[in-house]
């Protein structure tokens, strides 16, 4: 068995900052969850219903792994990606650098973990490895999926080598400061106005305010939409909620992002944008209650109430955006 040293396992909401808290502890930066998001530049908005899918599919981040891109290009790190087709260079390329005592990110189908509790496809999903033996394999997860897990060696290989939608071949990455690192404080306000920038010049409708807008013009017919509305719609209230998005579609985490960076600088605007996101996640998290309340009662009534509270979310993220677009 193979095990990396002083590898620290924390409760947190969202794969991709967990997988980047483990492996930037062990280079020995220790940053908050939310300020990894945040740094980031992680939050957005998605609405995409596109040909062929089941159901409407809403998110609240940037696309897997641009936020740890972002995030090491901001801060002077030096991130090395590997992928592959060939599962045998696939292991190498983990393997090696755990043999050298340092973890490493996967980027992976989580349908093909065993510990994972609900079995659908997602090929965007984040993991930490840390160790290994003839069997299985040692991983950081999100807490809840269980922070510190085991996995077998030929799911992770599945898992790995899936193909589809937000896939990767078979990514593995790492994670180096360097000897002088940069401070991270002075690049709180740079993140902060990139992703206002993109959330607000987002290049179709279906992204960042628009986006919300568009949400709120075509939630209200979700019950005709759904194939079966009593477990389309409370399924993707459970998804904005609790599918490692740290509660409602990832503004709670960008709402104590703000108000960390809020105690470290002192500025109006920061405050204003963190007052205004504490307010959307609030409403966020209203929306997937009436979301859910609409499938299992089948009364529309609760959509176009979600309606009307989206297209305040519309207005009010566009306020704040455009506040922290200016710091």
């Amino acid at each position: 068995m193979t095990i990396v040293k002083d590898v620290e396992v924390r409760g947190t909401q969202h794969c991709e900052t967990t997988t980047l808290g483990v492996l930037l502890r062990h280079e020995g930066l220790d940053l908050s969850e939310p300020m990894l998001f945040g740094l980031g530049s992680g939050l957005s908005f998605v609405y995409w219903d596109g040909k062929g899918m089941a159901f409407p599919f809403l998110g609240g981040r940037v696309r897997p792994f641009e936020l740890t891109r972002n995030l090491t290009a901001r801060l002077g790190l030096t991130l090395l990606v590997k992928e592959t087709t060939s599962p045998r260079k696939a292991w190498e390329n983990v393997v090696a650098p755990i043999d050298a005592g340092r973890p490493v990110g996967l980027q992976l189908d989580c349908y093909h973990l065993e510990y994972f509790r609900s079995k659908v496809h997602f090929g965007g999903h984040v993991v930490a490895m840390y160790g290994y033996d003839e069997h299985d394999v040692h991983l950081v997860d999100t807490e809840q999926q269980g922070g510190a897990v085991r996995a077998g060696r030929a799911g992770l290989a599945m898992a790995r080598a899936e193909r589809g939608p937000m896939t990767a071949r078979n990514r593995s990455f790492t994670i180096t400061l360097p000897e002088h690192p940069p401070r991270w404080q002075d690049q709180i306000i740079p993140a902060i106005r990139d992703c206002a920038d993109a959330f607000l010049s987002a290049p179709i409708a279906n992204l960042g305010h628009r986006g919300i807008g568009k949400a709120a013009e075509r939630v209200p017919g979700w019950l005709l939409r759904a194939g079966d509305p009593r477990r389309d719609l409370p399924q993707a209230a459970v998804l904005m909620e609790e599918a490692g998005t740290g509660g409602a579609l990832f503004r709670a985490l960008y709402r104590d992002f703000l108000g960390e960076c809020a105690r470290l600088i002192d500025d109006s605007g920061l405050r204003t944008g963190h007052r205004l996101y504490a307010e959307a996640a609030t409403l966020w998290t209203d929306v997937a209650g009436l979301i859910t309340k609409a499938g299992e009662s089948g009364d529309a009534g609760h959509l176009e109430r979600a309606g009307v509270i989206l297209r305040d979310l519309s207005r009010i993220e566009s306020d704040a955006m455009q506040v922290l677009r200016r710091l």
